[in-house]
């Protein structure tokens, strides 16, 4: 059965396959209908929802470490340590679901911004599963699921206005962040690894452009821009929207005037 292989004992799905389009597609399909059910729920029901996710998605990544832990061994920590950016679902689910007050919001405003960012970079470049095993696989079927319900809850907070993202909640989103790279910086220091992507080259990647261009800067730039650009992408994007709503709503009172 592929779908509990070991990693090179299939022919890998890369990327932009007829197998990945509709892994895409399906993923764009599940979230659609999940929205279509939850944008009407309470704040109340919002958080029970990403309650309920976070806990599904902590059981998901413990099996997911111990499949690749077993099958693959420990040496190569890249492979099963849930250091990168999007792993940050998990623990900003946490804050979300059980903090208060500032470490909440914290949990809360990455899940409003960077995992709509993260959720669909993976989605259309999924480099960490699809150029490694067959689409219908553990790996490359979690990777989907899990990154899938990234965009599903970002979206789902933002058009509940679960949270309303102000530009000061930047500190927050740079506080997850920028730990999160501080301690991934420090274990690469010490095994060699590359977790968030800001100590070496990740070849045949868009992070090569970025580790050509910057030299010496990479780990600085990488960090950076992980701490810094998805914030500001859906912040912007989500005022745009709130602007065109209200011209909506003012031309509709012309109209009716």
């Amino acid at each position: 059965m592929t779908i509990f292989a070991k990693q090179g004992e299939y022919e890998p799905c890369g990327i932009f396959t007829k197998e990945h389009f509709l892994l895409i597609l399906l993923t764009i399909i599940g979230i659609k209908i999940s929205l279509k059910k939850t944008i009407n729920k309470t704040h109340k029901e919002v958080k029970q929802i990403i309650k309920k996710c976070t806990i599904v998605m902590w059981i998901f990544e413990v099996i997911i470490v111990l499949f690749k832990v077993i099958t693959g061994g420990i040496k190569n920590i890249n492979n099963y340590v849930p250091l990168y950016y999007c792993s940050l679902l998990l623990y900003a689910g946490l804050l979300s679901s059980f903090a208060k007050n500032e470490l909440k919001r914290i949990g809360d405003v990455f899940l409003a911004t960077g995992g709509i960012i993260g959720g669909i970079v993976f989605i259309l470049y999924p480099s960490t599963s699809l150029p490694t095993y067959p689409a219908i696989h553990i790996v490359s079927l979690h990777s989907f699921v899990f990154h899938g319900i990234m965009v599903y809850l970002g979206l789902l907070i933002n058009k509940t206005k679960y949270i309303e993202i102000q530009s000061s909640d930047i500190k927050y989103y740079i506080i997850l962040v920028g730990s999160i790279c501080v301690l991934a910086y420090i274990v690469n220091n010490i095994f060699g690894s590359n977790l968030m992507f800001i100590s070496k080259n990740f070849p045949g990647t868009p992070i090569e452009i970025i580790y050509n261009i910057s030299g010496k800067y990479f780990t600085l730039i990488m960090s950076l821009g992980q701490m810094i650009l998805p914030f500001y992408i859906v912040y912007e994007v989500v005022k745009q929207m709130e602007k065109n709503e209200k011209l909506k709503e003012q031309v509709v009172l012309e109209i009716k005037s």
